[in-house]
């Protein structure tokens, strides 16, 4: 998502300044005093990367809470949406798109149609298989929810300028590339 506050650096400190340590830069510190033969030093972004996954994990989960809705719940229901215009999905297809096993997957099936969220129907070119289809009631939901959702990862953006976020979404995306190769 593009930002849209140019100055988001306002009231942060000096981004020259030398920041204070957080708990990754104490680990590798032990790690030097315990450990001097090994290089800890990928772990200044391999720790900050899954600290920070953990709470934006948790933000994401609780601002979802207020739509009664689990992230793997939201995250069906989002590609529901996302593929809205042109019919539903197979399972296959969402398994695909949101990388859980087939059992999960099932298991959130069933509880999203036992809330009126999804229906189940058979595929018009394939009796034999099922499409996957938002309600009505599950469109409301999700679109409800996606706003809220677009809200938390605006709110839990940090204080970078948009240039410097646009730096750090390219180099992520580097880095994602490379692992999901």
């Amino acid at each position: 998502m593009e930002a849209t506050n140019t100055d988001c650096t306002a009231g942060v400190a000096d981004p020259g300044a030398k920041p204070s340590p957080d708990t990754i830069d104490r680990l590798i510190a032990r790690w030097r005093e315990v450990r001097p033969d090994l290089d800890p030093s990928p772990l200044e972004l391999v720790g900050r990367v899954l600290v920070l996954a953990e709470h934006l994990k948790r933000s994401v989960e609780a601002a979802l809470e207020k739509h009664h809705l689990t992230l793997g719940q939201f995250d069906i229901l989002a590609t529901l949406r996302r593929h809205s215009r042109k019919g539903g999905l197979t399972p296959s297809q969402l398994l695909e798109s949101v990388m859980l096993s087939s059992g999960g997957m099932t298991a959130r099936l069933d509880a999203l149609a036992e809330a009126g969220y999804i229906v189940r129907k058979p595929a018009p070119e394939d009796r034999r298989m099922v499409v996957i289809e938002l309600t009505a009631k599950g469109r409301r939901l999700i679109d409800q929810a996606t706003k809220t959702r677009f809200q938390e990862a605006h709110d839990s953006l940090p204080p970078l300028s948009a240039e410097e976020q646009r730096q750090l979404a390219g180099l992520l995306r580097r880095w994602l590339v490379q692992v999901a190769g």
